[in-house]
């Protein structure tokens, strides 16, 4: 079996069009791995593949949940690995594309069996958030898994209560279920990580901020706000969207709003880049020393 050709890299990078121009040349069908693009009317802040792109390469995994639902790592695996099945009993080609390193990580690495979320459990830690702070949940952690709690900086929020869960659900630390065998399936993936020189990368962030700004982001958060969806649902509470949110509710002024979204962006592409030096088998693509986006196309269709 042929193994299953993987596009990554930090936002901005490119992956989008060389996966479009990729896909078109092997007449394959495209896997999103983005934590944010499977949601429903986050479109501009999410960069998803445009209407005329969609049409034009069948997409799978956007546009399939509510912004205030909750999605994981592991269901992603799932989720993929049942699309892929799909498309294999069909004989269709694929390739997976996308930024996201802790979804692709559990996908090609596996997932131990980790407990699921728990609604409840959730909603607690969320209030006890909300009423005390992040230091009080760190605090918390520190004392049931210490292991975890140094692996999890201070005011990461999501991943404190996610550990604190999986104790509170199983008995077991979090740190001893990331060390027992991973469930894995049977497929071979070829992981191509895109990269550029930081100034390059920035200079096309902050471009790709400006357009995005200039399309309607905070136009479009405002009409999600307006649905009813609150502002700290995990969609929201993400790079683009909590600092648009700032802006309407008053706390900032538009230029403020869209220079920290560049600001973020920028440290979110570092975070993804440790991610993906992490995965030792990524190989990685210079883009501005390979001759650019379409020889690289080209040179993952030999």
């Amino acid at each position: 079996m042929n193994p299953v050709m993987v596009i990554a890299g930090p936002t901005a990078v490119g992956k989008t069009p060389v996966a479009l121009d990729l896909a078109e040349k092997i007449g394959a069908e495209i896997i999103s791995a983005d934590s944010r693009q499977v949601y429903k009317y986050l479109d501009i802040g999410t960069a998803k593949p445009s209407r005329s792109e969609r049409q034009k390469i069948k997409h799978h995994l956007l546009d399939f949940l509510e912004p205030d639902e909750i999605y994981s790592a592991a269901r992603f695996a799932a989720d993929a690995r049942a699309v892929m099945d799909r498309l294999d009993e069909q004989g269709k080609r694929y390739i997976i594309a996308g930024g996201s390193g802790l979804y692709l990580k559990a996908l090609i690495e596996g997932l131990s069996q980790i407990p699921g979320a728990d609604e409840n459990i959730r909603r607690e830690l969320d209030s006890l958030l909300a009423a005390k702070g992040k230091g009080a949940l760190y605090e918390m952690l520190k004392e049931l898994d210490p292991e975890s709690a140094q692996k999890i900086k201070p005011h990461d929020a999501v991943r404190t209560i996610r550990a604190i869960e999986v104790f509170r659900l199983s008995g077991i630390k979090m740190s001893q279920w990331q060390r027992k065998e991973r469930i894995r399936d049977k497929r071979h993936y070829r992981l191509v990580v895109l990269n550029r020189e930081r100034d390059p990368l920035y200079r096309l962030i902050e471009i790709r901020v400006d357009r995005m700004v200039a399309q309607g982001l905070f136009e479009e958060t405002a009409r999600v706000l307006r649905m009813g969806y609150p502002p700290d649902s995990n969609s929201l509470n993400t790079v683009g969207y909590k600092e648009a949110i700032a802006f309407i509710n008053g706390a900032t002024d538009r230029n403020t709003a869209a220079g920290l979204i560049k600001q973020n962006t920028r440290r979110y592409a570092k975070r993804q880049l440790t991610w993906f030096r992490g995965m030792p088998q990524a190989e990685w693509l210079e883009v501005d020393k390979s001759g650019g986006l379409e020889k690289i196309a080209q040179e993952l269709n030999r």
